[in-house]
């Protein structure tokens, strides 16, 4: 039962993360992703691989496999698990200036794919012609998870701390099924 729990909650937050970028798809590089991975890896820990793995189709599926599509299969776990790597933070301004800070570098980790393409001047063009794009995603991402990172982080939490009864054979909020 545990794993039939994991997997529908991988799936769930996986569709968190598309629906998420489905709604701001109109501002562009302002996006929640970012704070739901951070968020998804603090609660629910490896199982946002789970989630990452869901979304990374989903996205595939409905704007092609491209190479836009291969930066994805790195730039979304690397923010995992450098969330990981600083799960000791706790403030709200902690994971904004981390999550702003991704967002400013996201465009430099998504030129690595053209390396072997294109070379290193490829690269570097494909840099600098996407800064002021990365500073409005460094913006975004501090803005949204100075606002929400508080409020969904409870909410988690709190969702959390409902799974394990579940798992262990009971009904939702903890009573025995008959």
């Amino acid at each position: 039962m545990k794993r039939l729990w994991d997997i529908c909650l991988m799936a769930l937050l996986g569709v968190v993360l598309v629906a998420s970028k489905q709604a701001l798809a109109a501002l562009p590089n302002v996006e929640l992703v970012s704070l739901f991975t951070i968020l998804f890896t603090l609660v629910f820990r490896r199982r946002v691989l789970g989630a990452l793995g869901v979304f990374l189709l989903l996205q595939g599926l409905l704007y092609g496999f491209g190479s836009w599509w291969a930066m994805y299969l790195y730039v979304w776990p690397l923010l995992a698990l450098l969330t990981w790597l600083f799960r000791w933070m706790d403030k709200a301004w902690q994971w904004a200036i981390f999550s702003g800070l991704y967002g400013l570098a996201f465009g430099t980790l998504c030129s690595l794919v053209y390396l072997p393409v294109g070379g290193p001047s490829m690269v570097l063009a494909w840099m600098i012609s996407g800064l002021p794009f990365d500073a409005v995603h460094a913006v975004g991402n501090f803005a949204l998870a100075l606002v929400l990172y508080r409020p969904l982080r409870l909410a988690l939490d709190r969702l959390e701390r409902q799974l394990p009864a579940q798992r262990e054979g009971g009904a939702p909020g903890g009573k025995p099924r008959a």
